[in-house]
């Protein structure tokens, strides 16, 4: 077992393994389920909320720990993260806003309200329409931020594209300026889609 958890590829895999086991114990051992429409609007749920995880999640590593820590490491230690730490990170936080977005329009597809959340429900349907939509829209401005503002402007901050110190230094500033402001749109996204869940 030390073996599987000391490579993150094959913990990944026995994760997966161990999740299609469950799946397939609750479908043969329960009451079984056909692969109908429900069925593929819960596996592009479960998709939606596994990818929305990393993306929040590295949403809040950027903000609660590596931003506010960064000016308490010493100026030799600062590659490490720069070079490191932070492009591989930002891969993974940009490819998980990607796929939240996606997964979450298919999953509204599939339940038939796509086009009613994306009018807020002011065809007439309101409530959970316009509680998912509200979430639908906020969700797509910080997805917008993160591939076309913070990802343009760490790859000037980290050194990925050649620019003067004034362009790099204009660039952390803008790229941690939209993070903070997918930061405050986090919380209210999050509200409206579980109540939209959960509430109506």
């Amino acid at each position: 077992m030390t073996g599987i958890l000391q490579s993150l590829s094959k913990t990944v895999h026995l994760s997966l393994a161990l999740a299609i086991l469950l799946f397939l114990g609750l479908h043969f051992f329960g009451d079984g389920f056909a692969f109908d429409t429900i069925f593929w609007s819960w596996l592009f749920r479960y998709i939606h909320v596994t990818v929305g995880i990393m993306w929040i999640g590295l949403l809040w590593y950027f903000n609660f720990v590596q931003i506010p820590n960064m000016p308490k490491i010493s100026d030799e230690q600062k590659p490490a993260i720069g070079k490191v730490i932070a492009p591989a990170a930002l891969f993974y936080f940009r490819w998980a806003a990607a796929f939240t977005v996606i997964s979450g329009l298919i999953l509204a597809w599939l339940n038939g309200y796509v086009h009613s959340a994306m009018i807020l429900g002011l065809d007439g349907s309101g409530g959970k329409n316009s509680a998912i939509g509200i979430g639908m829209w906020l969700g797509l401005v910080m997805a917008f931020n993160v591939w076309f503002v913070i990802w343009p402007n760490q790859k000037k901050a980290l050194g990925m594209v050649e620019c003067t110190p004034e362009v790099k230094a204009a660039s952390a500033k803008t790229a941690m300026l939209f993070s903070r402001t997918n930061t405050l749109l986090s919380l209210p996204m999050l509200l409206t889609m579980v109540a939209a869940q959960n509430i109506y």
